[in-house]
């Protein structure tokens, strides 16, 4: 059984220090010395080994990969003894597994955020919609949100193929090479895009992702303009998606569906010409579903 740790202490420790800021939820330096900050969280009230906890869980996400303890704790910042209490803990909870010297991640950590997407009923709406789409044209179909510059997939459908494109619920990709990230990005409002082109990262997937940044605002401004994106190759070679927003409604932007194909299938102009249509005719549908 994993060692408990006393979080009022961890607390008190963590009093001089500044909660992780990556997840956008805390936006202004606390002033420690005061009872609260200005968003008026008490430091007696944060709790820093949950926080150390958290990180863990994005470092496997980052990564993608099982990791030794060691490698854990150099992701992180903690110490291995501090990365050691967290992993066993998360083993003890049923949300990692040990595999030697490797730890990973269990599907269990998808509970942590299926229950809120759940509650909010759009994804169970959006459901028949897809299948029905992927039926249609007997390709995979995939919902997804944004989660600072990832996507998330939330839903979908994967139609089985000798070779199709199949996209696991939960999994994340970088929003900048995927059809479904850019249409969310370029939804996003103009005053934000400033910052939002400056902090985001463009990694190369492959040799035909766009990483130049003046060529990356053009290429969401012609996304915005359109309303739907078409991204030949760029996360992976061979693979074609396109996608379109979803909005509720009243307008909302709820998250984006896109539509993937292997290369050898179609070429961009027929995924323009054929798919494009009827995925802006289902998520019009989904949209007028989602009205009553």
């Amino acid at each position: 059984m994993p060692q408990k740790t006393d979080d009022t202490s961890d607390a008190r420790k963590g009093a001089g220090d500044k909660p992780a800021s990556k997840s956008g939820l805390m936006t202004a330096k606390p002033d420690w010395n005061d009872d609260s900050d200005n968003s008026g969280l008490n430091p007696r009230d944060y709790v820093s080994s949950l926080a150390r906890g958290l990180e863990v869980l994005r470092a496997f996400n980052r990564t993608g990969r099982k990791m030794t303890l060691s490698q854990v704790a150099a992701e992180t910042g903690n110490t291995r003894a501090g990365a050691r209490r967290i992993l066993l803990t998360l083993v003890h909870e049923g949300y990692a597994v040990a595999d030697g010297k490797l730890f990973d991640l269990t599907p269990q950590v998808l509970e942590l955020g299926f229950s809120v997407l759940s509650s909010k009923g759009v994804w169970d709406v959006a459901r028949p919609f897809i299948d029905h789409l992927s039926e249609e044209l007997r390709e995979s179909v995939s919902g997804a949100v944004l989660d600072n510059f990832d996507v998330v997939y939330v839903s979908g459908t994967q139609y089985h193929r000798i070779i199709s494109v199949g996209i696991s619920v939960g999994a994340r990709y970088p929003a900048h090479c995927t059809a479904n990230g850019r249409v969310l990005l370029a939804a996003q409002p103009l005053e934000v895009w400033p910052d939002m082109l400056k902090e985001i990262t463009l990694d190369r997937k492959t040799d035909m992702t766009i990483t130049d940044r003046d060529e990356f605002r053009k290429e969401l401004e012609r996304v915005r303009e359109q309303g739907w994106s078409l991204v030949d190759q760029e996360l992976e070679k061979g693979l074609m998606s396109i996608a379109v927003p979803l909005r509720s409604a009243s307008g909302g932007l709820v998250g984006a569906i896109n539509v993937g194909v292997p290369l050898l299938r179609m070429t961009p102009k027929e995924m323009v010409d054929e798919v494009l249509p009827k995925l802006q005719a289902t998520v019009a549908n989904i949209s007028e579903a989602l009205k009553h």
